[in-house]
């Protein structure tokens, strides 16, 4: 049994989260904490992780940036294993999650879901066989309330080609202001906001007479917070380091 801790409980991922965990026998979710919170369930929320009535397993965060600071203080004080799912952190940021890998098991990526990182692997076998004679875009859709533009599952997506491609690409998101065509070099990078869109991502590669497209589409947040189960299962009693889907599905 995992006992799992939620940050950001009441928000509403963290109330998927709690669904899902409620339905499965190998987790149990023992407190939530969440600075505007209510008690939902049948488990505590409580208003910082000073106050956790008891040192969880495994903390998964879908919350907000604000709160990365203090919970790493926790997770690094208490040796709690944190899987990260909140995206929109500064570089300043990334590097402290970076930085608490030495001390304690962090699972750290932009986007759980099983098909999207599949996406990111066909992305990257995509630019070994075309090589420089595609231009590539990328396209992303979500709804009206999200907040960072462009995704974080967007900038993954562009990190996994550029990976591949020895980071020759340079991520481009705004043409409006520049009159120029278009650079070999770039990675066009675009976000669209409306509706209730969970999240659609597409990666264009546009050659001479020819189009390549490889999408994924979220038509629930349930995947997400699947997956996230899924990593806190996995993170629970790993040695300090820093962990993601490709970790995880290796050794599936």
């Amino acid at each position: 049994m995992t006992n799992i801790a939620i940050s950001g409980a009441c928000g509403k991922m963290g109330r998927v989260i709690a669904d899902i965990c409620a339905s499965r026998s190998d987790v149990k979710v023992i407190a939530g904490v969440d600075l505007f919170g209510e008690k939902y369930s049948d488990f505590p929320v409580v208003k910082s992780f000073s106050e956790l009535p008891a040192k969880p397993d495994v903390i998964i965060d879908f919350s907000n940036p604000s709160a990365l600071e203090p919970m790493l203080e926790y997770c690094k004080g208490q040796s709690v294993p944190v899987v990260i799912a909140t995206t929109g952190y500064s570089a300043e940021q990334t590097a402290a999650i970076r930085e608490a890998a030495s001390v304690i098991p962090v699972f750290f990526t932009f986007n759980l879901s099983l098909g999207i990182n599949l996406l990111a692997s066909l992305a990257k076998k995509a630019v070994s066989v075309l090589g420089d004679a595609f231009d590539i875009e990328i396209i992303e859709k979500h709804h009206n309330q999200k907040i960072d533009a462009p995704s974080g599952t967007a900038i993954m997506l562009a990190n996994a080609i550029n990976e591949q491609a020895d980071d020759k690409y340079e991520l481009v998101y705004d043409r409006h202001s520049v009159r120029a065509k278009r650079k070999p070099s770039e990675i066009g990078m675009h976000a669209v906001r409306g509706g209730t869109i969970v999240g659609e991502h597409e990666i264009i590669f546009a050659g001479r007479d020819e189009v390549i497209s490889l999408k994924h589409e979220a038509h629930s947040k349930s995947v997400f917070a699947a997956g996230s189960v899924n990593a806190a299962v996995y993170l629970s009693g790993k040695p300090a380091g820093l962990y993601d889907m490709s970790d995880m599905l290796a050794e599936t």
